[in-house]
């Protein structure tokens, strides 16, 4: 692990991004024209020490979801983030997320600060997401790939289902399934959906039979029941804008008439506010 330069190289990139860019304020007293530690460390989910140690040089060796995080917050090209892997000492990631986020869909979550919303691979696996989409759904695990797979915690993780009523597994499973069907047809079974679907077979019976079936559908817009720890069942709409080339989506959440979501979604945004997670 090569500290000094991996230390530099957080440094200069930290320099090169704007709090708006980051969904931050800019504030009255800044210092510095780039975020400041303490803003990388929020943004990645980590101390301010443990960050403030990386670009010293000094502490222990990041983990590979740890690099994974701060490449996200600090936007890093494809290259960029290869290359810190490699400055730590490990393979680049083999994973769905070393594609950037398409710029019409950073824009358009940018302007949704008061809908929930994400952008997520066709693989499931998350890009971004808003402060509201994170309240609404709950955090997700950003780890090496599969693991990092929506989908792959589903079938792999009981704990990954208490999001969604148990009466709605079953339509859940299937949806999951028949979608990622259409994505192997469209990216060719590279090595990324190859690990995802061969994995997914090997650890699921319930994936497995449903793989065999061959059913396709590519998920658009559908109705979900979301289950939150604080505001109960919450019923919304799950909006789906795709990119040209189907790789990446943009989902928003939008209330059902004659429901309580409404309401509830009203209660998660003055709880939440409007900023990036």
């Amino acid at each position: 692990m090569d500290r000094k330069e991996l230390g530099s190289f957080l440094k200069t990139r930290r320099a090169k991004i704007r709090p708006a860019d980051a969904g931050l304020p800019e504030g009255t007293r800044r210092r510095v024209s780039g975020l400041r530690r303490d803003e990388v460390a929020l943004l990645s989910g980590m101390s301010t020490d443990y960050y403030i140690e990386l670009e010293q040089g000094r502490g222990p060796r990041p983990s590979e979801q740890m690099l994974t995080v701060m490449a996200r917050a600090l936007r890093l090209t494809a290259d960029e983030r290869d290359y810190l892997f490699r400055l730590a000492d490990y393979a680049p990631p083999v994973s769905p997320a070393t594609e950037q986020v398409r710029p019409r869909l950073r824009d358009l979550l940018d302007r949704l600060a008061d809908t929930p919303a994400l952008i997520i691979t066709d693989l499931h696996e998350v890009l971004e997401q808003n402060a509201l989409g994170a309240a609404l759904l709950g955090p997700h695990n950003i780890g090496p790939w599969p693991q990092g797979s929506f989908a792959y915690q589903w079938f792999t993780d009981p704990n990954s289902r208490g999001i969604y009523p148990q009466e709605d597994h079953d339509t859940q499973s299937r949806a999951f399934a028949t979608d990622l069907r259409a994505a192997l047809a469209r990216r060719g079974n590279d090595r990324a959906t190859a690990e995802l679907m061969n994995r997914l077979c090997a650890e699921s019976e319930e994936f497995a039979a449903l793989w065999k079936a061959h059913d396709v559908a590519v998920r658009h817009s559908d109705r979900k029941r979301i289950v939150h720890p604080e505001l109960g069942v919450v019923d919304v709409y799950c909006h789906n804008m795709p990119t040209d080339d189907g790789r990446q989506r943009l989902l928003w959440f939008a209330p059902v008439p004659g429901t309580a979501s409404g309401g509830q979604l009203e209660a998660l945004t003055a709880s939440a506010g409007g900023r990036r997670a």
